[in-house]
């Protein structure tokens, strides 16, 4: 009797490590043809060599875009220096990328930035919300952006038990946001555990001075994170099950499921265009070649659109696809009159008339 339990429980642990093993390789399959789709009008930005993970443009159409991120497991082109915010105006003929000063009083050197968030106050002033990893840690840091200077002065670093790996960020009002976890555990080792056993303990919270709490939980790794234009919904991305939660917003700040739309490609970042709503993912189409990085094997990039989101059919089109031959690794598209800009987890960055 002891001898068929024993063989039992190994048989149901070997079937669960094989499915868990399918279900891996399916999800980081590098087997799909990529055809390219790019827009004729497309260059590369010149002085973003190092990645562009995340990018938020005012309605004036200035883009704030964070460079430098240092993540466990992702490539990295300059290990040694410390990340920076840049500055494009849309609105230039010929728009180029400045790197914007940062206050006295700040370590520079520590700032690892994850995503961002703007948000503008009703006397016009602009904040910027940075998720920082600095030696490797979750804070959230706000800035207020200097126009005239082109300048950061930094305010407030924001700390607390349910900030640990942070991702992305949406500020919905002063000192309030949201913002995404993506992994459990720290540890690299655990990490690719839990990818591997997909323990689906990932959440969006919801800060205020005066309340943090879990607001939506049971994601895979709960990612880019955005809110409709009317204020009603979150959408947030699920990287690693390939698809978008659409969550109704409450008035206690409560999160619950409308619809999760399925893709075919793990999903990174969101920005919402503000002519449309439509919603505009960064995605990866092969994220294996991210993980098992070969410069002569690149992972490629992918940009969608997701057309009317709450009806039971949305419309998914392809804004931008490449095998990685100009851009690797694509995390974020966002659009501002016509013009779109794609940024990458640790390559580069590029400009595109639409």
């Amino acid at each position: 009797m002891g001898k068929l339990v024993v063989l039992t429980l190994l048989g149901a642990s070997l079937a669960l490590i094989g499915e868990r093993l399918l279900t891996f390789r399916e999800r980081f399959s590098s087997t799909r043809e990529i055809k390219s789709t790019e827009p004729q009008h497309c260059h590369l930005i010149e002085g973003l060599e190092n990645g562009s993970e995340d990018i938020d443009i005012l309605p004036s159409g200035l883009a704030f875009i964070s460079t430098g991120l240092k993540y466990p497991g992702m490539p990295n082109f300059a290990p040694d220096k410390p990340g920076r915010i840049f500055l494009m105006d849309l609105n230039e003929q010929n728009p180029k990328a400045q790197a914007l000063k940062i206050s006295d009083g700040f370590d520079k050197e520590s700032l690892n930035p994850h995503g961002i968030s703007t948000f503008v106050d009703k006397d016009n002033t602009v904040y910027l919300y940075v998720v920082n990893h600095p030696h490797m840690d979750s804070t959230v840091e706000i800035f207020k952006f200097e126009e005239q200077q082109r300048s950061l002065i930094h305010l407030k670093t924001i700390t607390h038990e349910l900030l640990k790996s942070v991702n992305d960020i949406v500020v919905v009002g002063p000192e309030q946001f949201y913002a995404t976890r993506d992994h459990y555990f720290t540890s690299y080792f655990l990490v690719l555990l839990e990818m591997f056993m997909d323990f689906q303990w990932t959440y969006v919270l919801f800060y205020s001075p005066r309340e943090v709490k879990v607001v939506a939980q049971g994601f895979s790794s709960a990612n880019g994170i955005t809110i409709s234009l009317d204020q009603k919904y979150v959408y947030v991305a699920d990287v690693m099950a390939k698809n978008i939660h659409v969550l109704k917003k409450h008035d206690n700040w409560n999160l619950t499921q409308e619809k999760v739309i399925q893709l075919e490609t793990l999903v990174d970042n969101l920005t919402v265009d503000p002519a449309t709503g439509d919603i505009l993912a960064g995605c990866h189409p092969n994220p294996s070649k991210i993980l098992v990085y070969n410069p002569e094997d690149p992972p490629g990039s992918e940009v969608l659109r997701i057309q009317d989101t709450l009806s039971d059919k949305p419309r998914v089109s392809t804004l931008y696809i490449n095998n990685g031959s100009v851009l690797q690794g694509s995390s974020v598209a966002s659009v501002y009159h016509g013009k779109m800009l794609i940024g990458t987890v640790f390559h580069k960055a590029l400009y595109c008339e639409l």
